[in-house]
């Protein structure tokens, strides 16, 4: 399998902070994998994806995409051709007046016609179930409609894999539902961060958490006890001494 992207001996605190959120932290990410991410609050899970995608540079380390350096302005365009990213707030992600404009944005920033970025942006509405949105004023949408549509956005640069952060934040069971739905049928790579340990289970096979400043691999029979003792994964819990 074919590494995608590759982070190596990143180091990063934020300024004013003494804590450093990655002290010589490696990763791997394969093309087509799925991997979940899950740990507490302020452990580094967003931050990690937005040195992933060069959104935060590190303070020390590399990062590699298929097997080449990121360094210039021009390699950070050509990683996030391939790699798109979705972010928590759909507010962060949506710009323009109405869905069929926003979704066409990218495939038009990419270089393609009106017509086939229309075209594009009409197949990545039907990959998330929103036929009949494309007239629809994007601020009128539902909170549910919105994160729908920031997904749509992003497939419509024909990615090859995406980072979503906490996806499912605010949605109600019948959208996160339809989100595991549109998520399962795609061809892609995934890494997701998330408190949701059910929609990780269910969209991804790679478990990671954050601790001590580097990813650190769980293992599915740990994380799959964990979920058989809380069937109720997303909700919220707190670990007891075994009597």
């Amino acid at each position: 399998m074919s590494i995608l992207l590759k982070l190596k001996g990143i180091c990063f605190n934020y300024p004013n902070s003494s804590k450093s959120v990655f002290e010589n932290m490696s990763f791997e990410f394969n093309k087509k994998e799925r991997i979940g991410f899950i740990g507490p609050n302020g452990c580094g899970k967003t931050t990690f994806l937005k040195i992933c995608i060069g959104l935060i540079r590190p303070d020390k380390g590399e990062i590699f995409f298929k097997g080449r350096p990121v360094v210039s302005e021009k390699d950070l365009f050509l990683m996030r051709k391939k790699i798109g990213f979705v972010f928590q707030n759909p507010d962060d992600q949506l710009f323009s007046p109405t869905v069929l404009e926003d979704v066409a944005f990218g495939p038009l920033n990419l270089g393609m016609d009106v017509d086939q970025a229309k075209i594009i942006a009409r197949q990545s509405l039907d990959l998330v179930e929103m036929n009949g949105f494309e007239d629809r004023i994007t601020h009128k949408l539902s909170g549910g409609e919105k994160r729908l549509l920031s997904l749509a956005t992003v497939l419509a640069m024909q990615p090859e894999a995406m980072l979503l952060d906490e996806p499912t934040t605010g949605l109600d069971p019948h959208t996160r539902n339809h989100i595991i739905r549109v998520l399962n049928q795609l061809d892609l790579g995934l890494i997701i961060v998330s408190h949701d340990w059910d929609f990780i289970e269910q969209t991804t096979s790679e478990f990671y958490t954050i601790e001590h400043g580097c990813t650190c691999k769980i293992d599915k029979d740990v994380f799959h006890q964990h979920l058989h003792y809380h069937p109720g994964g997303n909700l919220h819990h707190e670990h007891g001494t075994a009597q």
